[in-house]
């Protein structure tokens, strides 16, 4: 996570990679790029919270199965980070609204593995539905990578499909994230994977 300048807004933005997330009440925008991984916007638009995660399961997890799988509440604990933070700030639950992005086919897994990018779709979906939170737009799965834009203070997001070819960067820094996450025991994983702190329009 770093501050980027950018010309074209005329202010700085914050740009996550993988594992990160970040939460704000001073409507900075937050940048990322996503490929297999997931992107959450979690946001309270009447309080003008908003916050970002971009993250993956090291792993299959049936929805029935994530309340009670070692990866399953490795994936709650990602996501809890971010609610943890925008609640900090001053946001409420009940008033929390979502838009999610990435899931792509962009890694290459091992045939063994299954379909893990569908796995973090579902996995994303089941657990705002568990939690109460509505998601108001996404853009999910495909071929292709995810430039994203979230205006925090707006819940606004600029969204561009990218090549794979043209998401070289991103691409390696997923490969290098999956890399640590599969190779750590799952009741380990919450501890350390995440480091605190043509557009569409969706």
């Amino acid at each position: 996570m770093h501050p980027l300048y950018s010309s074209k807004l005329g202010q700085t933005v914050i740009a996550l990679k993988p594992g990160d997330y970040y939460a704000t009440r001073s409507g900075e925008v937050l940048y990322t790029v996503v490929g297999s991984c997931i992107a959450a916007c979690i946001y309270d638009l009447p309080r003008t919270i908003g916050g970002m995660n971009h993250f993956m399961l090291p792993g299959l997890v049936h929805p029935d199965d994530m309340l009670t799988s070692d990866l399953g509440r490795y994936g709650m604990f990602a996501m809890e980070l971010l609610i943890g933070e925008l609640v900090k700030l001053g946001a409420k639950r009940k008033d929390l609204q979502a838009k999610l992005f990435g899931g792509g086919h962009v890694l290459k897994f091992r045939q063994g593995d299954g379909d893990i990018t569908a796995s973090n779709i579902q996995f994303a979906r089941k657990y705002l539905e568990l939690e109460g939170i509505p998601i108001v737009s996404e853009d999910l799965g495909g071929i292709k990578a995810r430039k994203i834009l979230f205006f925090s203070s707006t819940s606004r997001v600029l969204m561009k499909r990218l090549e794979i070819e043209l998401a070289e960067r991103i691409v390696q820094d997923e490969q290098v994230y999956r890399g640590k996450i599969f190779q750590q025991p799952a009741a380990a994983q919450a501890v350390f994977l995440f480091d605190k702190p043509g557009a569409e329009q969706l």
